[in-house]
């Protein structure tokens, strides 16, 4: 199977060699075969030079449109590549490529469309579990996706996804700009297809900067929460 690892980056310049690089090291060690693409999203520090430099495989986009628009990018890569899986891969450190195939497998098994690697399904699963503010802001929305969709879902906000040809074909049509984790993972769910979760570690970022402020946090749930809610009723 054809495997891609989406990885969106914004000025990461002290984290994406070193990501990419545990990528490759682990195939090589593993045997497997999982592609990369980078997707740089209008980064003003050294991140799109450092990627040339070390052709690591990148598309440099002329501005920076979000994480929304970055990693709908990388799944209309996928799409016109013709991969049969397309894995969401922070570029930041903090997701382990020891785990993408415990993500692929209810995929490769035809057990589920999209899978999230979640860190809340087994308490001992990661050790980094993101503040305690941010954790009930995503029970919160946790609360609104299951009032929404019948599903549970207990790490709505993970960006390490796995997604099959028929999600990748979705997300490659629209995807949403803001609020793309929990928002795109309703929609998965409006078009009928199966959402599974795997329990997966995830470490702390250790350098650079997270684009989510405490500040926006309040902001970010409030608006989540009312824009699950005006979503239309499920696709027939």
């Amino acid at each position: 199977m054809k495997i891609l690892l989406i990885i969106p980056a914004y000025n990461e310049e002290e984290n994406i060699l070193k990501t990419y690089q545990k990528i490759i090291d682990f195939n090589k060690k593993n045997k497997t075969k999982y592609d990369v693409i980078v997707i740089n999203d209008g980064s003003t520090d050294e991140t799109s030079k450092i990627c040339h430099e070390n052709n690591i495989p990148v598309i440099d986009l002329i501005r920076n449109l979000g994480i929304g628009g970055a990693v709908q990018t990388g799944y209309k890569y996928a799409l016109e590549n013709n991969y049969d899986i397309a894995v969401q891969y922070d570029g930041d450190g903090q997701h382990d490529v020891g785990y993408v195939k415990n993500i692929i497998d209810p995929i490769v098994n035809n057990k589920a469309n999209m899978v999230i690697g979640s860190r809340f399904i087994k308490k001992d699963s990661s050790e980094f579990q993101s503040s305690f503010a941010r954790r009930i802001g995503i029970k919160m929305i946790s609360f609104v996706i299951k009032l929404k969709t019948n599903k549970k879902i207990y790490d709505t906000t993970s960006g390490f996804r796995a997604a099959d040809k028929n999600v990748i074909s979705l997300f490659a049509l629209t995807y949403p700009t803001e609020y793309p984790e929990p928002i795109s993972t309703v929609e998965v769910l409006r078009h009928h297809l199966k959402v599974e979760e795997v329990p997966v570690s995830m470490k702390e970022r250790t350098k650079g900067k997270s684009s989510i402020t405490s500040w926006k946090q309040a902001y970010y749930m409030i608006n989540v929460f009312l824009s699950i809610l005006i979503i239309g009723k499920r696709v027939k």
